[in-house]
């Protein structure tokens, strides 16, 4: 456990509890999580605090992967073939990370999230529960490549707003509603989380005593947001989906001009 102050220890562990309602929800919880621990352990190295955020994010996103799959009609079988090519996009993004400059990549994201509030800002029936009809296996086959692959791939190249992402791709492709959205998210997070978590463990660079507190506040969150999110329906979930996009807008505006 590094030396933090019992009031920085109390600030960490909201934070944790509101990310993992904000991460089941609608993902986007490492808003929150990440500045953070950042800001609470200005001492502590880049990769322990990414290291810790990741064991802390896991539990909660679990538990509501958990909650959801008790509840709502999720696949797991294709939510895990996601993952696992949102886990080797993962890897293929930090490879190249290295030689791509944030700076470039900031903008590009601004702009495109502002597209996706305006188009579910003027589609209110975007994600709206409804029946669908079958998925075709042209449509889970595009969602593995371009969704998983893609989206995993973004995860390791830049990162913020991975979840909020999946969840419209999700709907988008597959045709799911808002609600199944963000459960079957919460499985391909789970992938992606674990094969960067086994990373930053090999590498030691999870403060676990710290994770191990956090996560369990997280893991009320995640399962309390997931409970919210079955509740309150595709509406809810739209609402808090726009919250997020603006706070994200905003997050990597800040970063763009402050840097």
């Amino acid at each position: 456990m590094p030396d933090i102050s019992l009031t920085t220890l109390v600030v960490l562990c909201i934070a944790a509890a509101a990310a993992g309602w904000i991460d089941a929800v609608v993902g986007g919880g490492g808003l929150l999580l990440l500045p953070a621990l950042l800001l609470g352990m200005p001492q502590v190295p880049a990769a322990h605090i990414l290291g810790t955020n990741k064991a802390v994010a896991i539990v909660g996103t679990t538990g509501a992967a958990v909650t959801y799959v008790r509840k709502a009609p999720v696949q797991v079988s294709t939510a895990v073939r996601i993952g696992l090519a949102a886990l080797a996009g993962s890897m293929g993004g930090a490879f190249f990370a290295a030689g791509i400059s944030s700076e470039v990549l900031r903008p590009v994201i601004m702009v495109v999230l502002l597209g996706v509030a305006a188009f579910v800002m003027l589609r209110p029936s975007f994600g709206a529960a409804q029946d669908r009809g079958p998925v075709t296996r042209a449509r889970v086959v595009t969602a593995i490549v371009l969704v998983g692959g893609g989206i995993g791939f973004y995860d390791g190249l830049f990162g913020p707003g991975t979840g909020t992402f999946l969840v419209l791709a999700l709907t988008a492709v597959l045709h799911l509603d808002l609600v199944t959205a963000s459960a079957t998210a919460k499985i391909v997070n789970v992938c992606t989380n674990a094969g960067a978590l086994v990373m930053f463990a090999y590498q030691g660079s999870v403060l676990w005593q710290l994770a191990a507190l956090m996560a369990v506040f997280n893991l009320a969150g995640g399962m309390v947001g997931a409970r919210m999110a079955l509740k309150q329906g595709s509406e809810f979930v739209r609402r808090v989906l726009l919250v997020v996009v603006f706070s994200l807008v905003a997050k990597l505006a800040f970063d763009q001009w402050s840097g």
